[in-house]
């Protein structure tokens, strides 16, 4: 759960880019999609956990996992019934191949090649069912932005709850968090942003923006400390 701003950042940064920058929703994936591979390939040539490369790559696996669910409902109409349904049976897919392969699905282990590879594969279809699962609760089943931010919430408190009290399985408890947290991340970077009208608090795009960048930024900086203490002091 270490990266839990960046699924509100991810919301906002694509409708940023969208529309301030008037790039058109192709052209942003395309750059994005550029922007992503390259990050991948330097977070996959490091050995060791440097903060600044994992949150490049994190920041732009999220905003192109948005893309790819934005794409398929603007540009190929498919439902975000139908994208959360597809996304979650992806998912499912990916987390049974990379547990029949490497016998765990422990983020502490991800220390070979192949591991790391399904991990960020799961991490995009994460972002693309988080941007399916948040927009279909909110605008698809008319729940709302707020409604569905506190639902998905819920659904994160409760998880809290089975792990912490319950004692249940912290790999499993994990990666329901990290999915749960997709779509919490989609209904509340929009219920911030979005006008009034349409259900919205209307702080726009590029306040919001900015200020889960700085957040980002600031989590960076606090692990990069962190790290550098650590190595000093051992």
């Amino acid at each position: 759960m270490a990266d839990k701003n960046d699924v509100n950042y991810r919301e906002t940064a694509a409708d940023f880019m969208i529309f301030n920058f008037k790039l058109g929703l192709p052209i942003t994936s395309l750059i994005m999609t550029a922007l992503f591979l390259i990050a991948l390939v330097i977070q996959l040539k490091t050995k060791d956990y440097i903060p600044w490369k994992y949150w490049l790559t994190v920041v732009f696996v999220s905003i192109l996992g948005t893309l790819i669910t934005d794409n398929m409902t603007d540009n190929l109409g498919i439902p975000l019934a139908y994208s959360t349904i597809g996304f979650s049976v992806l998912l499912a897919v990916v987390f049974a191949i990379w547990y029949a392969r490497e016998k765990t699905l422990s983020i502490h282990h991800i220390d070979t090649f192949p591991r790391e590879l399904f991990y960020w594969v799961a991490i995009l279809a994460t972002f693309a069912l988080g941007t399916a699962a948040g927009d279909w609760f909110a605008e698809g089943l008319n729940i709302g932005y707020q409604n569905s931010t506190f639902i998905f919430a819920s659904g994160l408190a409760l998880i809290a709850v089975g792990f912490y009290v319950l004692k249940l399985n912290s790999v499993l408890c994990f990666w329901l968090a990290y999915i749960l947290t997709r779509p919490l991340g989609a209904a509340l970077g929009d219920w911030l942003s979005q006008p009034v009208k349409n259900g919205g608090l209307e702080l726009g795009v590029t306040s919001i923006s900015i200020v889960f960048l700085l957040m980002i930024a600031g989590l960076v900086g606090y692990e990069t400390y962190k790290k550098n203490y650590q190595v000093n002091n051992h």
